[in-house]
């Protein structure tokens, strides 16, 4: 048995900026900035969000700018299989961390480890 839940939005930024596409979607959404560099590369923003709200992270990429949903797990490979039972593929396993897959509808996602302490609510328990 393992559980799961939406953990973060994902803003990919395809921006020179980061700093500059976190202050507009700072203001535009009411949330201050946690960071601006929070894995120490320069890749990573986070706004501030409730315990009971989805993270909001702004990511430096390479590709055109879109959104993405992140999806925390306690067991990264038993939600990775149960989502290829639905039929999403995965894509990349990346920093040993995360996978990156493929909805059936085109739509990237990642699974990650779990982002907070405590799993909270609107948990998910899957067999």
């Amino acid at each position: 048995m393992h559980h799961s839940r939406l953990s973060t939005l994902v803003l990919d930024c395809h921006t020179d900026d980061l700093a500059e596409a976190a202050t507009f979607w700072s203001k535009a959404l009411g949330k201050p900035i946690v960071t601006l560099d929070q894995d120490g590369d320069g890749k990573y923003a986070e706004l501030e969000t409730a315990a009971d709200e989805p993270i909001i992270l702004l990511q430096k990429v390479g590709h055109d700018s879109r959104l993405h949903l992140d999806i925390e797990t306690d067991d990264l490979e038993a939600e990775a299989a149960r989502l290829e039972q639905l039929g999403a593929k995965r894509i990349a396993f990346v920093r040993e961390r995360w996978w990156v897959m493929e909805a059936p509808s085109g739509h990237r996602f990642c699974v990650v480890k779990s982002q907070r302490k405590t799993f909270g609510p609107h948990l998910n328990q899957w067999k």
